[in-house]
């Protein structure tokens, strides 16, 4: 027979995904919504080219009703609140690949690799899951050097929301406020620079490409919470 914290532990993984996912799509259906799409990147997804795409931790929530690419595969820790977010994606269609720089990390790493080779985009959070807030980790950097692959920095602003007492300072929107995504140009490992000079290029990137969806918003009066 099993025990109550096991019925417990089972109820918990079934309803809680579900119940995210329903909100999720519940708090997307009442934004005002508007997409950045950088036009280098639509080409090459029209063209079959493939992406690492990243998020900073903080913005994940909104992530799942944002993503118009080809298909994608994203990469979720091992732990329970990754396996609840595991759960909770797989309720949009997505698949994961579990492991982080904590736990995990190589044979994610091998996977994440050997999923270059397929026809999929693949999304990661590069300062996740346990911070340092927006720093670059190695994973994300070695990973577009070994594949080849472009780096697309994925944003999410909004006009109003809550901002949680969490080590990322994880970001839910109100209802009803403005939002934007912007999706920035791919961003390659060029093999002339080292891994500290592409790790700039990056971060400059997701800079520029987060300040773009932060004056679509301020073009309507507003400012990004």
């Amino acid at each position: 027979m099993m025990s109550s914290s096991v019925i417990k532990e089972k109820c918990l993984f079934k309803v809680v995904p579900w119940l995210a996912a329903a909100l999720i799509r519940l708090l997307y259906s009442s934004l005002k919504v508007e997409f950045i799409k950088d036009s280098t990147l639509l080409d090459k997804w029209k063209d079959d080219e493939n992406f690492l795409l990243i998020t900073w931790h903080e913005q994940i929530l909104m992530m799942p009703k944002g993503y118009h690419g080809p298909g994608v595969k994203l990469l979720i820790s091992r732990s329970k609140d990754g396996e609840l977010l595991a759960s909770a994606m797989r309720h949009f269609g997505y698949d994961a690949v579990r492991g982080s720089s904590s736990r995990g990390g190589r044979a994610a790493f091998r996977e994440m690799l050997a999923l270059t080779r397929e026809d999929v985009d693949i999304a990661m959070t590069p300062d996740g899951p346990r911070g340092p807030r927006r720093k670059l980790k190695d994973g994300v950097l070695q990973l577009a050097k070994l594949s080849g692959r472009g780096v697309v920095p994925v944003a999410f602003v909004c006009s109003r929301g809550h901002r949680f007492a969490s080590w990322d300072r994880f970001l839910c929107p109100y209802p009803f406020s403005r939002a934007v995504y912007a999706y920035g140009a791919p961003v390659y490992y060029d093999n002339d620079l080292g891994i500290e000079e592409f790790r700039e290029r990056l971060l400059l990137a997701i800079q520029e490409n987060e300040r773009q969806a932060i004056a679509r918003l301020e073009s309507y009066g507003l400012s990004a919470i």
